[in-house]
Protein backbone atom coordinates (compact mmCIF):
# COMPACT_ATOMS: atom_id res chain seq x y z
CA UNK A 1 0.00 0.00 0.00
CA UNK A 2 3.00 2.32 -0.27
CA UNK A 3 1.85 3.92 -3.51
CA UNK A 4 -0.66 6.54 -2.54
CA UNK A 5 -1.40 10.25 -2.74
CA UNK A 6 0.71 11.02 0.33
CA UNK A 7 3.79 9.32 -1.01
CA UNK A 8 3.37 11.18 -4.30
CA UNK A 9 3.13 14.49 -2.42
CA UNK A 10 6.27 13.57 -0.45
CA UNK A 11 8.16 12.68 -3.62
CA UNK A 12 7.21 16.00 -5.21
CA UNK A 13 8.36 17.87 -2.11
CA UNK A 14 11.73 16.09 -2.10
CA UNK A 15 12.20 17.14 -5.72
CA UNK A 16 11.34 20.76 -4.89
CA UNK A 17 8.23 20.48 -7.05
CA UNK A 18 5.60 21.16 -4.38
CA UNK A 19 4.55 24.46 -2.82
CA UNK A 20 2.92 24.44 0.61
CA UNK A 21 0.48 27.33 0.93
CA UNK A 22 -0.06 28.23 4.58
CA UNK A 23 -2.15 31.34 3.90
CA UNK A 24 -5.86 30.81 4.48
CA UNK A 25 -7.61 30.69 1.11
CA UNK A 26 -11.30 30.11 0.48
CA UNK A 27 -12.34 26.91 -1.37
CA UNK A 28 -14.80 29.21 -3.13
CA UNK A 29 -12.83 30.80 -6.01
CA UNK A 30 -9.61 31.72 -4.17
CA UNK A 31 -7.91 28.30 -4.33
CA UNK A 32 -8.88 28.12 -8.00
CA UNK A 33 -7.42 31.53 -8.80
CA UNK A 34 -4.15 30.68 -7.05
CA UNK A 35 -3.95 27.32 -8.82
CA UNK A 36 -4.77 28.85 -12.21
CA UNK A 37 -1.99 31.43 -11.84
CA UNK A 38 0.56 28.81 -10.80
CA UNK A 39 -0.42 26.32 -13.52
CA UNK A 40 -0.04 28.96 -16.23
CA UNK A 41 3.41 29.78 -14.85
CA UNK A 42 4.36 26.08 -15.23
CA UNK A 43 4.62 26.06 -11.46
CA UNK A 44 4.70 23.25 -8.89
CA UNK A 45 2.07 21.06 -7.29
CA UNK A 46 0.14 22.82 -4.56
CA UNK A 47 -0.78 21.81 -1.00
CA UNK A 48 -3.19 24.24 0.66
CA UNK A 49 -2.69 23.60 4.36
CA UNK A 50 -5.33 25.96 5.71
CA UNK A 51 -8.44 26.11 3.52
CA UNK A 52 -11.08 28.41 4.96
CA UNK A 53 -13.77 26.57 6.87
CA UNK A 54 -12.05 23.19 6.96
CA UNK A 55 -9.23 21.40 8.75
CA UNK A 56 -8.67 19.14 5.72
CA UNK A 57 -5.85 20.23 3.38
CA UNK A 58 -6.43 20.51 -0.37
CA UNK A 59 -4.01 19.46 -3.11
CA UNK A 60 -4.16 20.71 -6.71
CA UNK A 61 -1.95 20.83 -9.80
CA UNK A 62 -0.19 17.58 -8.84
CA UNK A 63 -0.28 16.38 -12.46
CA UNK A 64 0.57 19.79 -13.90
CA UNK A 65 3.74 18.96 -15.86
CA UNK A 66 5.06 16.06 -17.91
CA UNK A 67 7.74 15.43 -15.26
CA UNK A 68 5.06 15.17 -12.56
CA UNK A 69 2.95 12.94 -14.80
CA UNK A 70 5.92 10.60 -15.20
CA UNK A 71 6.55 10.59 -11.44
CA UNK A 72 2.86 9.92 -10.80
CA UNK A 73 3.07 6.86 -13.04
CA UNK A 74 6.40 5.68 -11.65
CA UNK A 75 8.49 6.04 -14.83
CA UNK A 76 11.35 8.19 -16.07
CA UNK A 77 9.20 9.45 -18.94
CA UNK A 78 5.65 8.74 -20.02
CA UNK A 79 6.85 7.18 -23.29
CA UNK A 80 8.29 4.30 -21.23
CA UNK A 81 4.73 3.02 -20.67
CA UNK A 82 3.99 3.34 -24.38
CA UNK A 83 7.09 1.25 -25.11
CA UNK A 84 5.88 -1.48 -22.72
CA UNK A 85 2.45 -1.50 -24.39
CA UNK A 86 4.06 -1.68 -27.82
CA UNK A 87 6.27 -4.58 -26.70
CA UNK A 88 3.30 -6.35 -25.15
CA UNK A 89 1.20 -6.03 -28.28
CA UNK A 90 4.06 -7.26 -30.45
CA UNK A 91 4.60 -10.29 -28.23
CA UNK A 92 0.96 -11.25 -27.74
CA UNK A 93 -0.27 -10.78 -31.32
CA UNK A 94 0.98 -13.92 -33.09
CA UNK A 95 2.71 -13.66 -36.47
CA UNK A 96 1.27 -15.61 -39.38
CA UNK A 97 4.00 -18.24 -39.09
CA UNK A 98 3.50 -18.73 -35.33
CA UNK A 99 3.73 -22.25 -33.92
CA UNK A 100 3.30 -24.04 -30.62
CA UNK A 101 6.82 -23.18 -29.43
CA UNK A 102 6.33 -19.45 -29.99
CA UNK A 103 3.00 -19.66 -28.14
CA UNK A 104 4.64 -21.39 -25.16
CA UNK A 105 7.24 -18.62 -24.98
CA UNK A 106 4.43 -16.19 -24.19
CA UNK A 107 3.39 -18.00 -21.01
CA UNK A 108 5.81 -16.07 -18.74
CA UNK A 109 4.39 -12.79 -20.04
CA UNK A 110 0.83 -14.00 -19.49
CA UNK A 111 1.73 -14.99 -15.93
CA UNK A 112 3.23 -11.55 -15.39
CA UNK A 113 0.03 -9.87 -16.64
CA UNK A 114 -2.04 -12.04 -14.30
CA UNK A 115 -0.06 -10.53 -11.43
CA UNK A 116 -1.42 -7.09 -12.28
CA UNK A 117 -4.91 -8.00 -11.04
CA UNK A 118 -6.27 -5.99 -8.08
CA UNK A 119 -5.36 -7.47 -4.71
CA UNK A 120 -8.24 -7.55 -2.21
CA UNK A 121 -7.31 -6.66 1.37
CA UNK A 122 -9.48 -6.87 4.48
CA UNK A 123 -8.26 -3.76 6.27
CA UNK A 124 -7.63 -0.48 4.48
CA UNK A 125 -6.58 3.09 5.32
CA UNK A 126 -9.60 4.46 3.43
CA UNK A 127 -11.91 2.89 6.05
CA UNK A 128 -10.24 4.17 9.22
CA UNK A 129 -13.29 6.39 9.79
CA UNK A 130 -16.81 5.23 8.88
CA UNK A 131 -19.76 7.65 8.76
CA UNK A 132 -23.36 6.63 8.15
CA UNK A 133 -26.84 8.03 8.66
CA UNK A 134 -26.93 11.60 10.02
CA UNK A 135 -23.13 11.66 10.22
CA UNK A 136 -22.90 11.75 6.41
CA UNK A 137 -22.08 15.36 5.52
CA UNK A 138 -20.22 16.42 2.38
CA UNK A 139 -19.94 19.88 3.90
CA UNK A 140 -17.11 18.58 6.08
CA UNK A 141 -14.85 18.47 3.02
CA UNK A 142 -13.36 21.56 1.32
CA UNK A 143 -15.06 20.96 -2.04
CA UNK A 144 -14.08 23.75 -4.43
CA UNK A 145 -16.22 26.23 -6.30
CA UNK A 146 -13.79 27.07 -9.08
CA UNK A 147 -15.33 29.83 -11.23
CA UNK A 148 -17.82 32.64 -10.47
CA UNK A 149 -20.51 31.28 -12.80
CA UNK A 150 -20.39 27.73 -11.43
CA UNK A 151 -23.69 26.45 -10.05
CA UNK A 152 -21.96 25.50 -6.80
CA UNK A 153 -19.05 23.47 -5.46
CA UNK A 154 -17.96 20.50 -7.62
CA UNK A 155 -15.97 17.37 -6.83
CA UNK A 156 -13.54 17.40 -9.76
CA UNK A 157 -11.23 14.40 -9.28
CA UNK A 158 -13.60 11.54 -8.40
CA UNK A 159 -13.06 7.87 -9.27
CA UNK A 160 -16.64 6.82 -10.01
CA UNK A 161 -17.18 3.05 -9.74
CA UNK A 162 -20.06 1.32 -11.55
CA UNK A 163 -20.68 -2.24 -12.76
CA UNK A 164 -21.81 -3.59 -16.13
CA UNK A 165 -24.34 -6.38 -16.67
CA UNK A 166 -21.68 -9.06 -16.21
CA UNK A 167 -20.57 -7.62 -12.88
CA UNK A 168 -17.35 -6.17 -14.28
CA UNK A 169 -16.42 -2.94 -12.52
CA UNK A 170 -15.63 0.27 -14.38
CA UNK A 171 -13.95 3.39 -13.02
CA UNK A 172 -14.51 6.72 -14.74
CA UNK A 173 -14.00 10.36 -13.84
CA UNK A 174 -17.18 12.45 -13.92
CA UNK A 175 -17.58 15.75 -12.11
CA UNK A 176 -20.08 15.90 -9.24
CA UNK A 177 -21.93 19.06 -8.22
CA UNK A 178 -22.63 19.08 -4.49
CA UNK A 179 -26.30 19.91 -3.88
CA UNK A 180 -26.52 19.34 -0.12
CA UNK A 181 -24.95 17.33 2.70
CA UNK A 182 -25.60 13.94 1.08
CA UNK A 183 -26.54 14.53 -2.57
CA UNK A 184 -24.54 15.38 -5.69
CA UNK A 185 -25.03 15.41 -9.41
CA UNK A 186 -23.47 12.65 -11.52
CA UNK A 187 -22.25 14.18 -14.77
CA UNK A 188 -21.73 10.98 -16.76
CA UNK A 189 -21.65 11.72 -20.49
CA UNK A 190 -24.02 9.61 -22.56
CA UNK A 191 -21.15 8.12 -24.61
CA UNK A 192 -19.11 6.80 -21.67
CA UNK A 193 -18.98 3.31 -20.17
CA UNK A 194 -20.37 4.53 -16.85
CA UNK A 195 -23.48 5.90 -18.57
CA UNK A 196 -23.99 2.58 -20.37
CA UNK A 197 -23.71 0.76 -17.05
CA UNK A 198 -26.37 3.02 -15.53
CA UNK A 199 -28.68 2.50 -18.54
CA UNK A 200 -28.28 -1.27 -18.40
CA UNK A 201 -28.80 -1.43 -14.63
CA UNK A 202 -31.84 0.81 -15.00
CA UNK A 203 -33.75 -2.04 -16.62
CA UNK A 204 -33.81 -3.80 -13.25
CA UNK A 205 -33.58 -1.04 -10.66
CA UNK A 206 -33.85 2.74 -10.69
CA UNK A 207 -31.44 3.06 -7.77
CA UNK A 208 -28.04 1.91 -9.05
CA UNK A 209 -25.26 1.24 -6.50
CA UNK A 210 -22.22 3.49 -7.03
CA UNK A 211 -19.02 4.16 -5.11
CA UNK A 212 -16.73 7.17 -5.51
CA UNK A 213 -13.10 7.24 -4.35
CA UNK A 214 -10.95 10.33 -3.94
CA UNK A 215 -7.17 10.14 -3.88
CA UNK A 216 -5.04 7.03 -3.59
CA UNK A 217 -2.41 5.86 -6.06
CA UNK A 218 -2.09 8.56 -8.75
CA UNK A 219 -1.78 5.75 -11.33
CA UNK A 220 -5.39 4.77 -10.55
CA UNK A 221 -6.50 8.41 -10.82
CA UNK A 222 -4.88 8.59 -14.24
CA UNK A 223 -6.35 5.23 -15.31
CA UNK A 224 -9.86 6.57 -14.57
CA UNK A 225 -9.32 9.21 -17.28
CA UNK A 226 -7.78 6.83 -19.83
CA UNK A 227 -9.74 5.85 -22.98
CA UNK A 228 -9.54 2.12 -22.31
CA UNK A 229 -11.53 -0.45 -24.28
CA UNK A 230 -14.56 -1.65 -22.27
CA UNK A 231 -13.02 -5.08 -21.64
CA UNK A 232 -9.92 -3.64 -19.91
CA UNK A 233 -10.28 -2.79 -16.23
CA UNK A 234 -8.92 0.55 -15.04
CA UNK A 235 -7.60 -1.19 -11.93
CA UNK A 236 -5.86 -3.77 -14.11
CA UNK A 237 -4.37 -1.01 -16.26
CA UNK A 238 -3.10 0.79 -13.16
CA UNK A 239 -1.56 -2.54 -12.09
CA UNK A 240 0.12 -2.77 -15.50
CA UNK A 241 1.54 0.72 -15.03
CA UNK A 242 2.78 -0.14 -11.54
CA UNK A 243 3.83 -3.71 -12.46
CA UNK A 244 1.93 -4.79 -9.36
CA UNK A 245 -1.71 -5.32 -8.51
CA UNK A 246 -3.55 -2.39 -6.92
CA UNK A 247 -4.69 -3.08 -3.31
CA UNK A 248 -8.47 -2.77 -3.10
CA UNK A 249 -11.04 -3.20 -0.36
CA UNK A 250 -14.72 -4.07 -0.44
CA UNK A 251 -17.05 -1.17 0.25
CA UNK A 252 -19.08 -1.20 3.44
CA UNK A 253 -22.56 -0.75 1.93
CA UNK A 254 -22.35 -1.40 -1.83
CA UNK A 255 -21.00 -4.28 -3.90
CA UNK A 256 -17.90 -2.50 -5.19
CA UNK A 257 -14.19 -2.48 -4.50
CA UNK A 258 -12.23 0.76 -4.17
CA UNK A 259 -8.51 1.55 -3.90
CA UNK A 260 -7.52 0.62 -0.34
CA UNK A 261 -5.25 3.63 0.02
CA UNK A 262 -7.79 6.23 -1.14
CA UNK A 263 -8.27 9.29 1.04
CA UNK A 264 -12.07 9.44 0.97
CA UNK A 265 -14.80 7.07 -0.29
CA UNK A 266 -18.45 7.94 -0.90
CA UNK A 267 -20.93 5.04 -1.07
CA UNK A 268 -24.52 5.23 -2.21
CA UNK A 269 -26.69 5.05 -5.30
CA UNK A 270 -27.57 6.99 -8.41
CA UNK A 271 -31.32 7.48 -8.68
CA UNK A 272 -32.27 7.38 -12.35
CA UNK A 273 -35.66 8.87 -11.55
CA UNK A 274 -34.14 11.79 -9.64
CA UNK A 275 -33.01 14.00 -12.52
CA UNK A 276 -31.72 17.39 -11.44
CA UNK A 277 -30.27 20.46 -13.09
CA UNK A 278 -26.47 20.19 -13.07
CA UNK A 279 -24.21 23.10 -14.01
CA UNK A 280 -23.18 25.56 -15.35
CA UNK A 281 -19.55 24.65 -14.78
CA UNK A 282 -16.38 26.42 -15.96
CA UNK A 283 -14.90 23.69 -18.12
CA UNK A 284 -11.65 22.77 -19.85
CA UNK A 285 -12.88 24.32 -23.09
CA UNK A 286 -12.47 27.74 -21.47
CA UNK A 287 -16.23 28.26 -21.51
CA UNK A 288 -18.98 27.40 -19.06
CA UNK A 289 -20.64 24.11 -19.98
CA UNK A 290 -24.38 24.67 -19.94
CA UNK A 291 -26.77 23.42 -17.31
CA UNK A 292 -28.53 20.16 -18.16
CA UNK A 293 -30.39 17.32 -16.48
CA UNK A 294 -28.35 14.54 -14.87
CA UNK A 295 -29.21 11.88 -12.28
CA UNK A 296 -28.52 12.54 -8.62
CA UNK A 297 -26.08 10.54 -6.50
CA UNK A 298 -27.29 9.89 -2.96
CA UNK A 299 -24.49 9.34 -0.43
CA UNK A 300 -25.37 6.85 2.30
CA UNK A 301 -21.92 6.16 3.73
CA UNK A 302 -18.60 7.99 3.85
CA UNK A 303 -15.33 6.35 4.81
CA UNK A 304 -11.99 8.12 4.99
CA UNK A 305 -8.55 8.17 6.53
CA UNK A 306 -8.18 9.67 10.00
CA UNK A 307 -6.57 12.80 8.61
CA UNK A 308 -7.60 12.89 4.95
CA UNK A 309 -6.24 15.06 2.18
CA UNK A 310 -8.77 16.37 -0.34
CA UNK A 311 -7.57 16.11 -3.99
CA UNK A 312 -8.98 18.45 -6.62
CA UNK A 313 -8.22 19.65 -10.12
CA UNK A 314 -8.94 22.99 -11.75
CA UNK A 315 -10.11 23.14 -15.35
CA UNK A 316 -10.49 26.24 -17.53
CA UNK A 317 -8.68 27.92 -20.39
CA UNK A 318 -5.61 25.82 -21.22
CA UNK A 319 -3.00 25.14 -20.13
CA UNK A 320 -4.17 23.45 -16.94
CA UNK A 321 -3.09 20.18 -15.38
CA UNK A 322 -5.66 18.19 -17.39
CA UNK A 323 -3.61 19.14 -20.47
CA UNK A 324 -0.68 17.09 -19.16
CA UNK A 325 -2.95 14.16 -18.35
CA UNK A 326 -4.23 14.37 -21.92
CA UNK A 327 -0.70 14.51 -23.31
CA UNK A 328 0.18 11.41 -21.31
CA UNK A 329 -2.80 9.66 -22.91
CA UNK A 330 -1.63 10.75 -26.36
CA UNK A 331 1.77 9.11 -25.86
CA UNK A 332 0.64 6.04 -23.90
CA UNK A 333 -2.15 5.03 -26.27
CA UNK A 334 -0.37 5.71 -29.57
CA UNK A 335 0.82 2.05 -29.74
CA UNK A 336 -2.78 0.84 -29.41
CA UNK A 337 -3.87 3.13 -32.22
CA UNK A 338 -1.02 1.74 -34.34
CA UNK A 339 -2.30 -1.81 -33.87
CA UNK A 340 -5.44 -0.74 -35.74
CA UNK A 341 -3.70 1.72 -38.06
CA UNK A 342 -0.12 0.49 -38.59
CA UNK A 343 0.44 3.22 -41.19
CA UNK A 344 0.35 5.86 -38.44
CA UNK A 345 3.82 7.17 -37.52
CA UNK A 346 2.98 9.73 -34.85
CA UNK A 347 0.09 11.72 -33.40
CA UNK A 348 -0.35 15.09 -31.76
CA UNK A 349 -3.44 16.11 -29.79
CA UNK A 350 -2.51 19.78 -29.33
CA UNK A 351 -3.29 21.45 -26.02
CA UNK A 352 -5.22 24.28 -27.67
CA UNK A 353 -7.60 21.68 -29.09
CA UNK A 354 -8.51 20.48 -25.56
CA UNK A 355 -8.02 16.92 -26.89
CA UNK A 356 -11.31 16.50 -28.72
CA UNK A 357 -11.05 19.33 -31.26
CA UNK A 358 -7.82 18.55 -33.14
CA UNK A 359 -5.82 15.44 -33.99
CA UNK A 360 -2.74 15.64 -36.22
CA UNK A 361 -1.39 12.35 -37.58
CA UNK A 362 1.57 11.51 -39.78
CA UNK A 363 1.28 8.39 -41.95
CA UNK A 364 3.25 6.21 -44.32
CA UNK A 365 1.15 6.88 -47.38
CA UNK A 366 0.82 3.72 -49.49
CA UNK A 367 -2.10 4.22 -51.89
CA UNK A 368 -4.37 6.93 -53.29
CA UNK A 369 -6.62 8.65 -50.72
CA UNK A 370 -4.91 6.76 -47.93
CA UNK A 371 -5.19 9.88 -45.75
CA UNK A 372 -8.97 9.85 -46.10
CA UNK A 373 -9.11 6.24 -44.99
CA UNK A 374 -7.16 7.21 -41.85
CA UNK A 375 -9.54 10.08 -41.09
CA UNK A 376 -12.56 7.81 -41.19
CA UNK A 377 -10.77 5.20 -39.09
CA UNK A 378 -9.97 7.82 -36.45
CA UNK A 379 -13.65 8.81 -36.25
CA UNK A 380 -14.47 5.15 -35.68
CA UNK A 381 -11.99 4.66 -32.82
CA UNK A 382 -13.29 5.01 -29.26
CA UNK A 383 -13.36 8.53 -27.90
CA UNK A 384 -11.53 9.82 -30.97
CA UNK A 385 -14.97 9.83 -32.58
CA UNK A 386 -15.36 13.30 -31.02
CA UNK A 387 -12.44 14.83 -32.95
CA UNK A 388 -13.69 17.82 -34.95
CA UNK A 389 -10.54 18.42 -37.02
CA UNK A 390 -8.33 15.55 -38.23
CA UNK A 391 -5.21 16.67 -40.10
CA UNK A 392 -3.10 14.04 -41.88
CA UNK A 393 0.47 14.71 -43.07
CA UNK A 394 3.28 12.65 -44.59
CA UNK A 395 5.60 10.54 -42.43
CA UNK A 396 8.53 13.00 -42.64
CA UNK A 397 6.54 15.79 -40.97
CA UNK A 398 6.99 16.40 -37.24
CA UNK A 399 3.39 16.51 -36.00
CA UNK A 400 4.52 18.34 -32.85
CA UNK A 401 5.97 21.21 -34.90
CA UNK A 402 2.76 23.14 -35.50
CA UNK A 403 4.50 25.67 -37.75
CA UNK A 404 5.60 22.85 -40.06
CA UNK A 405 2.15 21.21 -39.95
CA UNK A 406 0.32 24.41 -40.85
CA UNK A 407 2.87 25.15 -43.57
CA UNK A 408 1.90 21.80 -45.11
CA UNK A 409 -1.80 22.59 -44.73
CA UNK A 410 -1.32 25.91 -46.47
CA UNK A 411 0.82 24.54 -49.29
CA UNK A 412 -0.49 20.99 -49.82
CA UNK A 413 -4.24 21.43 -49.56
CA UNK A 414 -6.79 22.24 -52.24
CA UNK A 415 -9.90 22.77 -50.07
CA UNK A 416 -12.43 21.20 -52.45
CA UNK A 417 -10.31 18.13 -53.18
CA UNK A 418 -8.52 17.57 -49.88
CA UNK A 419 -11.17 18.28 -47.25
CA UNK A 420 -13.98 15.95 -46.29
CA UNK A 421 -16.92 16.63 -44.00
CA UNK A 422 -18.82 14.06 -41.99
CA UNK A 423 -21.61 14.18 -39.43
CA UNK A 424 -21.55 12.22 -36.19
CA UNK A 425 -21.28 12.29 -32.39
CA UNK A 426 -19.53 15.20 -30.71
CA UNK A 427 -18.36 15.68 -27.15
CA UNK A 428 -21.05 16.80 -24.73
CA UNK A 429 -18.89 19.84 -23.95
CA UNK A 430 -18.82 21.06 -27.55
CA UNK A 431 -20.82 24.28 -27.56
CA UNK A 432 -20.44 25.19 -31.25
CA UNK A 433 -22.60 22.42 -32.72
CA UNK A 434 -26.19 23.43 -33.56
CA UNK A 435 -27.53 20.44 -31.62
CA UNK A 436 -26.02 19.05 -28.42
CA UNK A 437 -23.80 15.95 -28.83
CA UNK A 438 -23.98 15.79 -32.65
CA UNK A 439 -22.44 17.86 -35.41
CA UNK A 440 -20.01 18.10 -38.29
CA UNK A 441 -16.35 17.10 -38.37
CA UNK A 442 -13.70 17.87 -40.98
CA UNK A 443 -10.72 15.91 -42.27
CA UNK A 444 -7.81 17.66 -44.00
CA UNK A 445 -5.44 15.72 -46.24
CA UNK A 446 -2.20 17.71 -46.07
CA UNK A 447 -0.04 14.98 -47.66
CA UNK A 448 1.75 15.48 -50.95
CA UNK A 449 -0.59 14.52 -53.79
CA UNK A 450 0.00 11.79 -56.33
CA UNK A 451 -1.12 11.64 -59.94
CA UNK A 452 -3.17 8.58 -59.03
CA UNK A 453 -5.12 10.84 -56.70
CA UNK A 454 -6.17 13.04 -59.60
CA UNK A 455 -3.30 15.52 -59.40
CA UNK A 456 -2.46 16.18 -63.04
CA UNK A 457 0.61 18.38 -62.53
CA UNK A 458 4.08 17.51 -61.25
CA UNK A 459 4.46 17.94 -57.50
CA UNK A 460 7.34 20.34 -56.78
CA UNK A 461 10.50 19.10 -55.08
CA UNK A 462 11.31 20.10 -51.51
CA UNK A 463 14.09 22.63 -51.02
CA UNK A 464 16.96 20.81 -49.32
CA UNK A 465 20.62 21.66 -48.71
CA UNK A 466 23.44 19.26 -49.64
CA UNK A 467 24.32 16.99 -46.73
CA UNK A 468 28.05 17.80 -46.99
CA UNK A 469 27.33 21.51 -46.63
CA UNK A 470 25.01 20.90 -43.68
CA UNK A 471 27.67 18.82 -41.93
CA UNK A 472 30.30 21.52 -42.41
CA UNK A 473 28.08 24.26 -41.01
CA UNK A 474 27.02 21.99 -38.14
CA UNK A 475 30.68 21.60 -37.15
CA UNK A 476 31.31 25.34 -37.41
CA UNK A 477 28.30 26.17 -35.22
CA UNK A 478 29.53 23.73 -32.59
CA UNK A 479 32.99 25.30 -32.65
CA UNK A 480 31.39 28.70 -32.07
CA UNK A 481 29.34 27.25 -29.16
CA UNK A 482 26.13 28.25 -30.91
CA UNK A 483 24.72 24.73 -30.77
CA UNK A 484 25.45 21.68 -28.65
Amino acid sequence: MKRDLRRFISELEKKGDLLRVSAQLDPELEICEFTDRISKMNGPGLLFENPKGSSIPVVTNLFGSMDRMALALGVEKVDDIAFRIETLMRELIPPLESNLLSSLKKLPMLNEIAGYKPQIVKKAPCQEVVLEGEDVDLGNFPVLKTWPGDAGPFITLPLVCTKDESGRQNIGMYRMQVYDKNTTGMHIHIHHDGARNLRDAGRDTRQVPVAVALGGDPAVTYAATAPLPPMISELMFAGFIRKKGVPVVKCRTVDMVVPANAEIVLEGYVDLDDMRTEGPFGDHTGYYSLADKYPAFHVRCITHRKNPVYPATIVGKPPQEDCYMGKATERIFLPLLKTQLPEVVDMNLPVFGVFHNFAILSIRKQYPWHAKKVMNAVWGTGQMMFTKFVIVVDEDVDVHNLNDVMWRVGNNVDPRRDMIFTDGPLDVLDHASPVARIGTKIGIDATKKWRSEGFVRDWPADIEMKKSVKNKIDALLRDLNLVE
